[in-house]
């Protein structure tokens, strides 16, 4: 089911388009990483100016803001900062005010709190509780389906068996998207992310999935099914028009199914690496209080989001101790930030036993991802299943020879081998 999207998914880097590989390395440094490391530069610019000037040859102004502080300043400020898309029509290659995908991360108040207040009680976790059987389920096919292709010693692709299915699937469910669909569905999905594609590249995926999501908004319209489109539509009917509806879909599509496929994929490697890790999962449940900690710790040490949705500045405004000019791109990066030494100590490091951070993996403020608790379902229910069916496991290829993307919103692996039956 999921070969020819393991194959999109490697063959992306190819398409062409606006290339940010043409620009200077310095403007580079939010996307780079070094295994599953922000690159040592972040740091650096971090500790020295944690808002900084990005060195960008489009005619606008971008700062970078990399100091935890300073970040959830600029995040939870919806009065001075805006998220509206109309801001990179004529400032970002390609974008059209037909473009706009919709949904909650290109919107402002009062439009963005009306749409959050109609998504908002779908995410409540008594309402996803109801989710919890659909996700072992699909957890439970997808280790069959690798037990089944890793007999006899075989590498098994845990992207493609493991990583992209679950959250794929999960989010089918959540939308009630038709399974006859969910190929389709799927490639969507992948086509949306990887900045060195193109500018161009990543709008016109955004737009084709938006047709797609209209087409299950206008089926779910004639019949309302149990799931999050066919609640709202009975809920808020004719208070949530077609367009809106698909919007508020594509943003659970954008936020809910590659970030929680780059967790588990780059998780796996940090629980196969970390022995503490490995024993508190393969001894742990999705309700266990200690695989809690090593969710909320691996989500603030990978921070798979390495830079949150642009801002403009509506006003002069100070940030730290930069004046920001009106119309002014802000770039909150989450990954420098969730590595500040204002969090406790050895950020740098992964701790499977850290207490629960304010980290920034998803966020801050009113944008805050409203699909986060969904998320860390995901991963609580996934991790201990996959170590408890597959204790010998152990990666197939040394980590240094793996493929990382590299230059991204959402930042990844492209393949991961794995043994998941060691010879004795």
């Amino acid at each position: 089911m999921t070969s020819w999207l393991t194959r999109l998914y490697l063959a992306r880097a190819s398409r062409r388009g606006f290339d940010l590989e043409k620009l200077p390395e310095a403007a580079l440094v939010p996307l780079r990483r070094n295994g599953l490391d922000p690159v040592a530069e972040l740091g650096e610019i971090r500790r020295r100016e944690p808002v900084s000037k990005l060195p960008v040859p489009f005619g606008v102004t971008i700062w970078l803001v990399t100091g935890y502080a300073e970040a959830r300043a600029v995040l939870s400020d919806a009065k001075a900062f805006s998220n509206d898309f109309g801001n990179l029509v004529g400032k970002a290659p390609g974008a059209t005010a037909e473009q706009n995908p919709g949904g909650l991360g290109f919107a402002d108040p009062p439009h963005h709190t009306r749409l959050r207040k109609m998504l908002q009680p779908e995410f409540t976790a008594r309402r996803l509780k109801r989710l919890t059987p659909n996700i072992d389920a699909i957890i439970k096919r997808q280790l069959d389906e690798m037990d089944a292709a890793g007999k006899d010693g075989r590498p098994v692709d845990l992207v493609e068996h493991f990583a992209l299915p679950i959250p794929s699937l999960v989010i089918c469910d959540l939308l009630g998207v038709d399974y006859g669909r969910r190929d389709e569905f799927q490639r969507l999905a992948m086509q949306r992310f990887d900045l060195i594609g193109g500018t161009m590249g990543t709008l016109g995926a955004i737009s084709e999935s938006l047709e797609f999501l209209l087409g299950v908004v206008r089926e779910q319209r004639k019949n309302p099914g149990d799931d999050l489109l066919g609640m709202i539509i009975r809920e808020h009917g004719d208070d949530i028009d077609d367009r809106e509806l698909a919007g508020l879909a594509d943003g659970v599509l954008t936020g809910g199914f590659e970030t929680t496929a780059s967790m588990l994929a780059l998780g796996t490697m940090v629980v196969l690496r970390d022995p503490q890790a490995r024993e508190i999962v393969s001894n742990g449940s999705a309700d266990d209080p200690a695989v809690h900690r090593f969710v909320e710790e691996l989500l603030r040490y990978l921070t798979v989001v390495q830079v949150a949705f642009p801002r403009f500045a509506r006003e002069d405004i100070q940030v730290g101790d930069k004046l920001i000019k009106a119309g002014d791109m802000v770039v909150v990066s989450l990954s420098g930030a969730d590595r500040h030494e204002s969090l406790g100590e050895d950020m740098e490091k992964f701790d499977a036993t850290r207490e629960p951070t304010q980290h920034l993996a998803f966020g801050w403020g009113p944008h805050r991802c409203v699909g986060a608790e969904l998320a860390k379902m995901e991963l609580r229910a996934a991790f201990p299943a996959l170590l408890q069916r597959f204790p010998q496991m152990r990666l197939a290829t040394p980590e240094e020879e793996l493929e990382f993307r590299k230059a991204s919103i959402v930042y990844g692996v492209e393949s991961l081998p794995a043994v998941l039956h060691p010879a004795s």
